[in-house]
């Protein structure tokens, strides 16, 4: 467990870099659904950084493609590429750009950006997985502001009507999106019951507690022939404190001052 918070906050720092090196980027979410993203990678995901199309892999769909940060952290962790390239970040034709795209880097499964477009391609992946007789799972992890989207709603009873228990929806539920707080903006609660009305089996967890991640994640499908909704309820900006909790912080373009801030944070050396 003690590697894994290691790891996590590893991510968190190559955000950082990311961030200095862009002058800027989606901060806020990316750093939201960090312990999410690392549990899976590093203990759950059956994936090979040497091999990314091996076609027995599971599937990984980062649908909130404005947290790229997050994907292109653990990618980078993970040994799909050099980490030397994190420092490219949104610069001009860079492998990284602010929107990951899946023809320029290893280990990006779909182009994703346009808000709920992520579950429906999963929803793809994971009934062709049927139709193949593959055993690998499919998790797309969304943003709580995105499932306003009205597409997630029809890739969901899609899913429940094919009876799809490989697909795994993930909520990086931090109650935050752009312009203020989730509810304010389109209030979208009770997700359990939404949830669960469209035939999911739904747990609600602390998405940032790897006890709780994993007591989730560990033994899926919840129930045989549903497709899981897991919701998990973190901090936007987490592991910066003048960050964490504040919209303001969903685009994060940084003065010098935050940058050392940041930096001190987390234990960096800033240069």
């Amino acid at each position: 467990m003690n590697n894994l918070k290691q790891t996590a906050l590893n991510l968190r720092r190559n955000i950082i870099t990311m961030i200095q090196s862009g002058q800027g980027g989606h901060v806020g979410g990316s750093l939201s659904c960090i312990e999410v993203i690392t549990a899976l990678y590093f203990s759950l995901l059956r994936c090979n950084p040497q091999e990314p199309q091996w076609e027995d892999r599971d599937r990984f769909i980062l649908s909130a493609g404005h947290k790229c940060l997050a994907l292109y952290s653990v990618l980078a962790e993970k040994g799909y590429f050099d980490k030397k390239l994190l420092t490219t970040y949104d610069s001009l034709n860079s492998k990284l750009p602010g929107h990951p795209d899946r023809h320029k880097l290893p280990g990006v499964e779909a182009n994703t950006g346009s808000l709920g477009h992520g579950l429906a391609i999963g929803g793809g992946m994971a009934l062709a997985g049927k139709i193949d007789q593959k055993d690998y799972k499919v998790y797309v992890l969304m943003g709580d502001g995105e499932i306003a989207e009205g597409s997630v709603w029809e890739a969901a009873e899609i899913a429940s009507h094919y009876r799809l228990d490989n697909l795994i929806a993930i909520i990086d539920r931090n109650r935050l999106q752009i312009h203020g707080n989730t509810k304010d903006v389109l209030n979208t609660e009770s997700l359990t019951a939404k949830w669960s009305s469209f035939g999911w089996q739904t747990l609600e967890i602390d998405g940032h507690d790897f006890v709780d991640i994993f007591g989730a994640l560990k033994n899926l499908p919840l129930k045989k022939e549903c497709p899981t909704c897991i919701i998990a309820n973190t901090i936007k900006g987490k592991g910066l404190s003048f960050a964490e909790n504040n919209y303001k912080y969903h685009y994060w373009k940084p003065t010098d001052e935050e940058m050392k801030k940041a930096f001190i944070e987390l234990g960096m050396n800033y240069l």
